[in-house]
């Protein structure tokens, strides 16, 4: 196989993060980010190296020519993008060519926030590393295979034939990351296995899957869709638009503004998105921070055992993510809602986040296995593009 690493880009509206990644090993060669571009005052960081600025208005662009300044001693084999939304065009990761980009720009009215980002950043990447092969990897990929019953919306059929609205989920790569991490702890064939993955951060999703297949998911249309994230709603009453238009005056960009980025963790408690800020305050007795972890906790467990329709059984709920690495507390107490399942927390290896124990988060008694597994998206996009671009020589 041809050697070299693989350069993966996660292109943002105004950020480029990026890594260069070893896919064999997983070892990271470099990593960096460039932030605030577009505007007043852009920086770009590459691993240990100071901040340094790019310049007033310096956007992708040279964001880009700035990293290919710092990669001219690494040999990159390829590049590989996240892309949010593929729609139904895309149910695998694709080798990049002027059709397959006009097909995610067409899937821009689907995730306007995010695919105008993901389209700069490809675009760039083309121009900067014209020699190299390039690949997209999709968030909604993964989710191809939910059966109909979870992707259709019970509206007219005509607008899922004439406009592709259905849910599509997102957060792809990593479900299924973890739940191949999963079953080698486990010991077990992939196929043979039913898992409850909840990737938790900012963004937050809970998956069913089934043989490594996804079966459901709990992000729906767009990202806003499903359980409480850090600044979005998760699910609300659609009728909830109406009433704010009507009574608290505002328009429909409005309302969309709000639930995606004024509401969740940070309009529940009036102070932060940030899970870590919300625990400590919530130890000093901040009611509006306890009442927040409330909403979060309840509504996440709601939704696994929803999600628990889409299996025949569930041999292991695994955390991962910010929130779901990280936050104990916030794992106990979503696990406390989900006795029925049977669930007992090992309190000694939740402390340490499942690190003792192969992941395990659950005491020995417990029905219901619980499982803590870092996730990596960025590796998965490295080896997917290495899968489609190194070849034998």
């Amino acid at each position: 196989m041809k050697s070299g690493a693989i350069l993966v880009l996660n292109s943002g509206s105004s950020s480029l993060k990026f890594a260069v990644i070893e896919p064999d090993s997983g070892a990271v060669v470099a990593q960096g980010i460039a932030e605030r571009l577009g505007a007043d005052e852009p920086t770009f960081q590459f691993g240990a190296k100071a901040e340094r600025s790019l310049g007033q208005g310096a956007a992708h662009a040279e964001a880009l020519e700035a990293l290919l300044v710092e990669l001219k001693a690494v040999s990159i084999a390829a590049v590989g993008h996240r892309v949010v939304h593929g729609g139904e065009a895309f149910s695998d990761s694709v080798v990049l060519d002027d059709a397959v980009l006009n097909q995610i720009r067409a899937c821009s009215e689907l995730a306007p926030l995010h695919n105008p980002a993901n389209v700069l950043g490809i675009e760039g990447a083309r121009r900067a590393f014209a020699d190299l092969p390039q690949v997209a990897v999709f968030d909604t990929a993964f989710h191809q295979t939910l059966p109909r019953a979870a992707y259709l919306y019970a509206i007219p059929y005509e607008y899922y034939e004439q406009h592709q609205v259905r849910r599509y989920g997102f957060h792809g790569t990593s479900h299924g990351y973890v739940a191949g991490i999963a079953a080698r702890l486990l010991r077990k064939p992939l196929a043979s296995l039913e898992l409850i993955t909840a990737h938790l951060g900012n963004g937050a999703s809970v998956s069913a899957v089934a043989g490594g297949r996804s079966m459901d998911t709990s992000m729906g249309f767009t990202p806003l869709e499903g359980v409480v994230m850090g600044t979005r709603s998760g699910d609300v009453d659609p009728n909830l638009h109406e009433f704010l238009a009507k009574h608290a005056q505002l328009d429909l960009h409005q309302i969309t503004e709000m639930l995606n980025k004024k509401s969740g963790l940070l309009g529940l408690s009036g102070v932060s998105n940030d899970m870590r800020t919300l625990l400590a305050l919530r130890a000093e007795g901040n009611q509006r921070a306890l009442v927040a972890i409330e909403v979060f906790c309840y509504r996440l467990a709601k939704s696994i055992m929803a999600l628990c329709a889409g299996l025949s059984r569930v041999d292991a709920l695994v955390f991962t993510g910010g929130i779901g690495e990280h936050a104990a507390e916030v794992r106990a107490q979503t696990l406390g809602h989900l006795r029925v399942l049977g669930a007992v927390v090992d309190e000694p290896l939740n402390r340490v986040h499942g690190a003792e124990h192969d992941g395990r988060i659950t005491s020995e008694a417990s029905k219901l296995l619980s499982l803590v597994i870092p996730t990596n998206e960025e590796l998965v996009i490295a080896r997917e593009t290495a899968r489609l671009t190194l070849q034998a020589n």
